[in-house]
């Protein structure tokens, strides 16, 4: 159980860290829409490792992430990882 937590403080650190950099290279801009941003950027990567480790198999994938099959669908259709 110790291991998922260390995972856990790892993603958000890199999470962290690179918010504090796009933070840092805004160079003048306003910042607009960074939870679409983050979630996106954290989403397709996640689905793509979980569905690669589920072998390909939508219904186990979506019992790892802890998700409905549909969601996770629907969620592989919104990053058209999926047709």
């Amino acid at each position: 159980m110790k291991r998922h937590h260390v995972e856990e403080e790892d993603i958000a650190t890199c999470v962290r860290r690179a918010l504090e950099s796009y933070f840092e290279h805004l160079d003048g801009e306003k910042p607009a829409a960074i939870y679409e941003m983050v979630i996106r950027s954290v989403e397709r990567p996640m689905l793509e490792v979980v569905l690669e480790q589920a072998g390909g198999n939508q219904t186990f994938a979506a019992e790892i992430l802890g998700i409905n099959r549909n969601t996770l669908r629907k969620k592989l259709v919104d990053h058209q990882l999926i047709a």
